[in-house]
């Protein structure tokens, strides 16, 4: 900030200024002895409003999981509880909690119906609920008066993970809300030091009445948290609008609350639109694929091998902390599609007033930033992995961008252990905003699908370009946004309800990744590429090696997958009233400052080394390092990846060699047998690549889409079914 640096905060403190308040222990006496109180009734459950009525059935699945079987031994736990804290806060506010606190359990916090655990901390978790849409938006009317519910929602979904993070280390832990737990929220919340009783409710210093609470009781031993002070409950001074001690600014929070309820909290409208992407796409050459083609689910299928094969199924989440989201994120696939309520739906045939009211129910569930296009035939892939068919069902893709947390890449070494759950988080957050909105959009008439990293049926990358959210990068396969630049992950809910489309974006990303070779020099496995795009299945690209990416990410024995490219990209910084002024300045100069480009790259990517950027601080490490091995958490056997920046690594790009795997080298789209990959062959295949100018020019002349972009056809009468796997395997790589 240009006040007070967010730099030195530890992250474990949250994005406000707690620390500052004044704190009475005496109240913890007044509250063990209240009055105890019945479990209040749920009324979401039979209510009209179908947004209420999603939420409610998010709510009720999500009380369904939790609980870890059987339960691993204990972890190899710091005896220090200050680390033991700092692990479970920072998780919490690493899920988006707004404020965390800890407290001591009492008799008196458990319901009086229920039946006690064996849990004497509990340690509570405050979100901020998303704001009400203006009442001439749609959306006004379907969300008014359930957002503390839809907060309530995202606090149970943290409560869940944190719960089962716990149990991965070998304790008891348990999630609770107000219609799904034991516990007294509200009295929990005043003894762990994050509200005050006045006049018969409980109020919180920044947020006041507007807050959703859940709570995780467990027997863990944690710090505990002192009562706020009833005398001290000026919170919002200059201080806090300033953001003393690196809080998140208040003039930030106020920024935030003035824009409209469609636009995200960055100025993505300001963004120059333009009718194509800005790298060349052959809509008429690019291949559909088929989901068995992915490189992931190859490896799953033993294409790459019997220890890719193995490590697929653990590689990002073999952390007990991005294992405790699986559930949850498994839990929603079952969701996402479903059952049209046959209904009129003749209020909703306005293009432009739809799109608006969908972006304002995505950024009140927690999308980033949302944009909207039409999806192209070659987005959807052509077979499930079972072979079959896959519909075009819908017209219109709503791609919505989860951000993967910047303080906690900070603190990273982007292929440690905590990279497999920034990419869980995101998953998990998406999978809740998409399945929520296609829900309620199926209960007014609209077929409406989410559309995740766990089970989709459209391929996000050409989307998210299409919906104006970012360009592709010499990162390869992956779309950099002008604000969080490479920190994200997407979602996409796929729909017929009339939209208004958004135009493809331009903020002369090419230009600078053209001169910007940072990720290349600090990816561990020389996957990226140094030399210029070239067309690639009828994408102009860098075109990454995504085989050896691939094995990288799942073989990774010192951490999780890797995110080494997002970690030490120029772009992964805070351009809000929470990063340094020269940042703001620089990014606004990018965006809106076009013509100075040429002289700006090269000096902003040569500050950005020398200032160290992409180095790891470690102030922002909160979380511990194990790794699950047959179902218990150890100490990572082969260590921790500790990379800082790489700066006397020189590749040329003349000798480099990238495996390039066309449309023509996948494996049939309903084999289930091993199709080893043929490396020789697909470097081999480099004298297939095309030149942007050269693939323009072949397509002015007529001349037809090169035979290397037909994926390879279905699985029929070519093969002897007598054929042993390895005869098989053999036969394909040579085909």
């Amino acid at each position: 900030m240009i006040f007070f640096s967010q730099k030195n905060r530890p992250f474990e403190l949250g994005p406000y200024p707690l620390e500052r308040l004044k704190r009475n222990g005496n109240i913890l006496k007044i509250e063990a002895t209240r009055k105890q109180i019945k479990r209040p009734s749920s009324i979401l459950a039979d209510s009209e409003n179908t947004f209420s009525r999603a939420v409610s059935k998010y709510l009720k699945m999500f009380s369904e999981i939790g609980a870890i079987k059987p339960k691993p031994k204990k972890a190899p736990v710091p005896d220090d509880l200050k680390l033991r804290t700092k692990d479970i806060k920072g998780a919490g506010y690493f899920l988006d909690a707004a404020q965390m606190g800890i407290c001591k359990m009492v008799n008196n916090a458990w319901y009086i119906d229920s039946k006690p655990f064996k849990h004497n901390f509990a340690i509570v978790i405050m979100v901020k609920p998303g704001r009400t849409p203006e009442k001439e938006n749609l959306a006004y009317h379907w969300v008014k008066g359930s957002e503390i519910a839809a907060a309530e929602l995202r606090a149970y979904e943290i409560a869940v993970a944190i719960s089962e993070h716990i149990q991965w280390l070998g304790f008891d832990g348990k999630a609770h809300v107000k219609q799904y737990g034991d516990v007294d929220t509200e009295r929990l919340s005043v003894m762990a030091g994050l509200t005050v009783r006045k006049d018969n409710e409980v109020l919180n210093p920044f947020l006041k009445k507007r807050f959703a609470l859940a709570v995780v009781t467990t027997n863990y031993e944690l710090n505990i948290d002192i009562p706020l002070s009833q005398s001290d409950f000026r919170a919002n001074g200059i201080g806090y609008f300033f953001g003393l001690g690196g809080a998140v600014p208040g003039i930030e929070w106020k920024r935030r609350e003035k824009r409209k309820t469609h636009l995200s909290s960055y100025p993505l409208e300001t963004v120059k639109r333009v009718d194509r992407p800005t790298t060349i796409i052959l809509d008429d050459e690019v291949p559909q694929v088929p989901k068995r083609a992915e490189f992931f689910a190859r490896a799953e299928a033993g294409d790459l091998g019997e220890k890719s094969r193995i490590e697929r199924s653990r590689f990002a989440f073999k952390h007990p902390f991005a294992m405790s989201m699986v559930s949850l994120i498994r839990r929603m696939v079952p969701e996402q599609d479903g059952p049209v309520k046959k209904i009129s739906n003749k209020y909703y045939t306005d293009p432009k007033l739809n799109s608006n009211a969908l972006k304002s129910l995505s950024y009140l569930l927690g999308s980033e930033m949302t944009g909207i296009c039409e999806i192209p035939r070659h987005a959807w892939y052509s077979n499930r992995k079972d072979g079959s068919k896959i519909p075009y069902k819908h017209k219109y893709a709503v791609v919505m961008l989860v951000d993967q947390g910047y303080e906690t890449m900070e603190g990273a070494s982007g292929d440690d252990f905590i990279s497999g759950a920034q990419s869980m988080r995101a998953y998990m957050r998406g999978a809740e905003i998409a399945g929520i909105m296609a829900e309620h959009l199926r209960s007014n008439g609209f077929s409406s699908r989410s559309q995740t990293n766990a089970d989709s049926d459209v391929v996000h990358i050409p989307l998210t370009l299409w919906a104006g959210l970012g360009e592709l990068s010499r990162i390869g396969e992956l779309v950099l946004n002008p604000f969080i630049g490479p920190r994200l992950k997407t979602v996409i809910m796929t729909t017929d309800m009339p939209l208004e489309i958004d135009k493809p974006i331009d903020f002369g990303l090419q230009s600078f990744c053209s001169s910007c070779f940072k990720c290349a020099r600090e990816c561990p496995c020389n996957a990226i590429s140094w030399g210029n795009k070239i067309m690639f299945n009828g994408y102009e690209m860098w075109k990454p090696d995504v085989e050896r990416c691939t094995r990288y990410r799942l073989t990774n024995q010192k951490g999780l997958a890797c995110g080494r490219c997002m970690k030490t990209c120029p772009l992964n910084k805070v351009v809000t009233w929470e990063g340094p002024l020269m940042t703001r300045v620089a990014s606004w100069l990018g965006i809106n400052a076009r013509f100075l480009k040429p002289v700006i790259i090269p000096v902003a990517v040569w500050l950005d080394d020398w200032l160290g950027h992409g180095i790891r601080n470690p102030l922002k490490k909160w979380w511990l390092d194990f790794e699950i091995v047959d179902g218990n958490a150890i100490e990572p056997r082969k260590g921790v990846n500790e990379r800082d920046l790489n700066l006397k690594n020189k590749i040329d790009p003349k000798n480099q060699k990238i495996a390039y795997y066309h449309a023509n080298a996948m494996p049939p789209p309903n084999t289930k047998i091993p199709v080893l990959v043929d490396r020789n062959r697909a470097l081999k295949d480099n004298a297939l690549i095309e030149t942007p100018d050269q693939a323009l020019y072949r397509v002015a002349k007529g001349l037809g889409r090169p035979k290397h972009y037909i994926p390879t056809p279905m699985d029929k009468s070519e093969l002897d079914p007598h054929s042993s796997k390895k005869e098989i395997s053999s036969w394909w790589s040579k085909n």
